[in-house]
């Protein structure tokens, strides 16, 4: 019997100091719920520096969205809540507006530019682009922007839109699209070709009482006005 509560001993050793140590743990965080800290000022501080900053008081920052500033830059905090100076338990959030940037921008260059590449920059810098007009002319390949509205460095409002007149590149001769039903495919795909028309799908088709390489179908059809970049499709007897 007594060699038996001996070798309990260590049993309830052991029980006793995990009671002890759990029981150290919560009466620690029921201490540390009730400390209360002195909020900084996180004003002109980025997100990231005010995180760092408040982990050593165990608070919690939470962005809550961005707003334009004039005073500050993009990025850095413009207001805070609760208010600088307030008391707050430890392990409470508080939450910041960053800003957006100027409430007034400058319109970047664009002009040269590809519609595509300008757009993204004319966002990154809080604009967008507004209404498009379009020109032919020789000077510029088609896609590249011409001229733009307002123009740079112009300062304006955030959100404002940009106009874009963008070229469309030189005047392409236009044809009108002859008969080609009934004709030789062979000779009328050689003169096409040779006058720098693309020839796009020819199919073959059996037609009753045609011979082989007729021209039975064709796409434009007659009278259709055409460029030369444009693809003709031909279907042809077999």
């Amino acid at each position: 019997m007594s060699n038996k509560r001996l070798l309990n001993i260590p049993v309830y050793a052991l029980i006793f100091g995990n009671l002890f140590f759990a029981s150290a743990i919560i009466f620690s965080q029921i201490i540390l719920r009730g400390e209360t800290v002195t909020i900084p000022d996180l004003t002109g501080k980025t997100v990231a520096e005010a995180r760092a900053l408040l982990s050593k008081k165990d608070l919690i920052v939470v962005q809550k969205g961005m707003e334009p500033s004039d005073e500050w830059d993009r990025g850095r905090i413009i207001r805070q809540d609760p208010d600088y100076g307030s008391k707050l338990r430890v392990m409470k959030t508080i939450s910041v507006i960053a800003s957006s940037g100027s409430r007034d921008v400058q319109v970047p260059a664009v002009e040269g530019k590809a519609l595509e590449a300008a757009i993204p920059i004319l966002k990154d810098a809080g604009l967008y682009k507004g209404m498009i007009a379009q020109i032919h002319t020789p000077g510029a390949a088609a896609g590249k922007i011409l001229a733009q509205s307002p123009q740079a460095p112009e300062e304006v409002s955030r959100g404002s839109a940009v106009g874009l007149l963008i070229s469309q590149g030189a005047w392409e001769d236009r044809f009108v699209m002859p008969d080609l039903i009934g004709k030789r495919a062979d000779r009328a795909i050689a003169r096409l070709t040779e006058m720098d028309f693309k020839i796009g799908d020819i199919r073959y088709s059996y037609y009753p009482g045609l011979g082989k390489g007729i021209i039975i179908k064709q796409f434009p059809s007659e009278g259709y006005r055409v460029q030369k970049r444009n693809m003709i499709t031909l279907e042809v007897s077999r």
